[in-house]
């Protein structure tokens, strides 16, 4: 029974404006109308891009913190592409790596305009890929609707405007993109991301020897998949930027929550059509409820402004459901999780926040930020059968943990 969007009753408790309500309702008319809803599926991939010479570090990161291994390795014109896989029936992951130093593009232009992220100009998560029967319908349904796309000729990254893929430009509100692929993302080869090549045999123990660690310690069998991810925008871009994903994926609004102790609400939205985000991972937004120039006058805390103001609109974390269940005694597995993480050298922000008793609930904890993607990774343990999707305390207490990591003094040194 496909899902009833316009019937939808959104949840939460932060107001929307007549604006937002009318225009959700008309998209969804017109996604319909326009064929959206038929030519766009879930999601494919996540897509992100690293400094020249960092890739296998990512990976041995993402070995350590998350399901995704190594499929295969490809050379093209100004990248090397690196495909990881979780699971068949979940996103991929692409991991671009320029081959030069010098290669310029939005994604470095951008990132030198923001303090924090200057000292990794290359460095940023990209956007998703999403299943499409046909790009040049897709293309035609969504330039009808003011949706920009990059055409070969004019990217500076030929991947953009690759055969078999249709990327949007990067959003005025977001900075993230929106793809379409009905390429098969299980095949690697069949990308088209250049000559494939295999990665030497120093790099391959490497992961090897990350692989065995998370098979050896218990900690890869815990880790499911994406459970959703989240992009830090400014305050007045909340409903403009809810709107514009709505307008290109068959997404629904779920809901916004006001987190009143961090000044700063929640905005998910979620895909109708899998009954486990993990087929397709939720899309949250997160803003200030004011913006800077405002809160001056009442010194409202700022944590999600403040990291715009930084980093400049893009993903703030990706998080990873941690499988429910008691490692030991009195120990949930997103426990044990953290702990043997921190041993292994991962940092985290302050400590697990939530309670799984006898009720259902959440259990949540953020790491510090990537030296490599800039991301943090949130691990999420969804408790005895926990259907929503977050509570107020434990987003406000992430929320305040990752603000005071991300502050930025003038005269600041970076690694």
């Amino acid at each position: 029974m496909a899902f009833d969007y316009a019937g939808y009753q959104p949840k939460g408790d932060k107001k929307n404006s007549e604006f937002f309500n009318e225009f959700r309702q008309r998209i969804y008319e017109r996604r319909k109308s326009s064929g959206i809803e038929d030519l766009v599926g879930n999601m494919k991939s996540l897509v992100m891009q690293v400094e020249p010479g960092t890739s296998l570090a990512t990976m041995i990161e993402l070995y350590k913190m998350t399901p995704y291994r190594h499929a295969a390795s490809y050379v093209g014109d100004t990248h090397k592409f690196h495909v990881l896989h979780s699971r068949p029936v979940f996103p991929a992951l692409i991991l671009m790596e320029p081959l030069s130093a010098a290669f310029e593009e939005y994604i470095t232009r951008v990132n030198r305009m923001y303090p924090l992220s200057r000292a990794t100009p290359h460095s940023r998560y990209v956007g998703e890929i999403y299943e499409s029967v046909s790009n040049d319908e897709v293309r035609k349904a969504l330039e009808d609707q003011a949706v920009r796309f990059e055409y070969s000729g004019e990217v500076e990254n030929p991947f953009y405007a690759a055969d078999g893929f249709l990327f949007t430009m990067p959003s005025d509100f977001t900075g993230n993109r929106v793809g379409y692929s009905g390429l098969n993302f299980n095949d690697p080869d069949s990308l088209g991301l250049g000559g494939r090549y295999a990665l030497t045999a120093a790099d391959q123990a490497k992961l090897d020897e990350a692989a065995d660690f998370a098979e050896a310690s218990g900690v890869g069998e815990l880790l499911l998949g994406v459970d959703h991810m989240a992009t830090r925008i400014l305050a007045a871009d909340r409903e403009d930027a809810i709107l514009e994903f709505l307008t290109q994926v068959p997404y629904y609004f779920w809901g916004a929550y006001n987190i009143m102790d961090m000044n700063s609400s929640t905005n998910v939205n979620r895909n109708g059509s899998v009954m486990d985000d993990k087929l397709s991972p939720a899309k949250v937004f997160t803003a200030n409820n004011t913006p800077s120039f405002v809160n001056s006058f009442e010194n409202k805390p700022m944590p999600t402004e403040t990291f715009v103001r930084n980093y400049g609109r893009r993903m703030h974390h990706i998080a990873i459901e941690v499988q429910d269940g008691d490692h030991a005694a009195g120990e949930k597995n997103v426990d044990f999780v953290v702990g043997t993480l921190k041993e292994k050298g991962v940092d985290f922000l302050a400590h697990v926040v939530g309670e799984c008793k006898d009720e259902p609930n959440l259990k949540q904890i953020f790491s510090k930020h990537s030296k490599n993607t800039i991301l943090i990774t949130e691990y999420v343990e969804r408790c005895h059968g926990f259907d929503g999707f977050f509570t107020k305390d434990n987003v406000a207490a992430l929320t305040e943990a990752a603000g005071q990591d991300e502050q930025f003094k003038h005269g600041q040194v970076f690694d």
